[in-house]
């Protein structure tokens, strides 16, 4: 009986190795596939993109002929729609509607009050209070050391210049 179990349990792990094996397999050749295609989907838009990009740069060309083709342009200056006036089929250019301006004033109120207040919370932690305690007693060490060492400088002038008018 314990030699049956061996062998079973022997042939169940042969099984299981050869099952996991395929499925490693399987897997494998699924991802590959899968890549492949996504490979070959990209290789396609960028076809397309580039395609379009070639297009762009012959209707700018023929638009621009004085502008080189590695030249950018960013500005309609000196085109035809440049020349008819402003587009006035849209609002006015820097008006906004009073709904978006309320917003826009909302949010930054609450940018500004969130920075001012982790910056007053960041201001007054104790590291902080500790270090600005420690820079303020050497500064005034400081400038105690120099104030002593003017006036004992003065003084040394000072006597220098009675005793040579005594002389």
């Amino acid at each position: 009986m314990n030699e049956w179990s061996t062998t079973t349990v022997v042939a169940a792990a042969a099984l299981a190795a050869a099952a996991l094996l395929l499925a490693l397999v399987v897997a494998l050749v699924v991802s590959g596939r899968r890549t492949r295609a996504e490979l070959a989907a990209t290789r396609r838009a960028q076809a397309e993109l580039l395609e379009r990009v070639d297009a762009l740069a012959v209707t700018s060309a023929a638009r621009h002929p004085d502008v080189e083709a590695a030249e950018f342009v960013i500005t309609d200056v000196g085109s035809d729609a440049s020349v008819d006036g402003p587009d006035t089929s849209g609002p006015a250019p820097g008006r906004i509607d009073g709904r978006l301006f309320a917003d826009i004033v909302a949010r930054e109120t609450v940018v500004k009050a969130a920075s001012w207040s982790y910056g007053l919370r960041r201001a007054l932690s104790a590291e902080n209070r500790n270090r600005i305690r420690f820079e303020v007693r050497r500064e005034t060490k400081r400038a105690t050391k120099q104030r002593r060492a003017d006036v004992k400088e003065a003084l040394r002038q000072y006597y220098a210049r009675q005793g040579g008018d005594a002389a």
